[in-house]
């Protein structure tokens, strides 16, 4: 596989798409930073990460709102992979993008860690933007 992220926002996708409760894929660092983020954020119920052997597996609640199972709709309505590996995509900390007029968040890879677009500007880092979420 040579996007492990895009493969895990593909997962997402496409579970929220069947209204799935959980999503598993293979767990790495990079993936429980992104799902811990997508917690803090509120766009997912919660996340854990099994001790299997030889690979981890990163297990998402995924979050819907509605009163009943009909007329429920995912929290997530868009994920977009932005820096990919066949072209990586930087930023400075003043021109970070906001994603959705501020609806949304961008998560980028900085050298203080994996961040929201918001935390990067208040920290004053700029980094390479993962994706978008809205």
């Amino acid at each position: 596989m040579t996007d492990p992220i895009a493969d895990m926002l593909t997962r997402i996708r496409n579970a929220l798409m069947v209204r799935h409760e959980t999503v598993s894929m293979p767990s790495s660092k990079i993936k429980v930073a992104l799902a811990r983020i997508l917690r803090e954020e509120g766009y997912i119920d919660d996340y854990r990460v099994t001790d299997e052997k030889p690979q981890p597996t990163l297990i998402i609640r995924l979050k819907y709102v509605g009163k009943d199972i009909k007329h429920q709709r995912p929290v997530i309505s868009g994920l977009k992979r932005v820096s990919k590996p066949g072209r990586r995509v930087y930023t400075p900390a003043g021109e970070i993008p906001w994603v959705r007029s501020g609806m949304g968040i961008a998560i980028l890879s900085t050298p203080k860690g994996v961040l929201t677009g918001q935390q990067a500007r208040r920290l004053n880092v700029g980094g390479e933007i993962i994706c978008y979420v809205w």
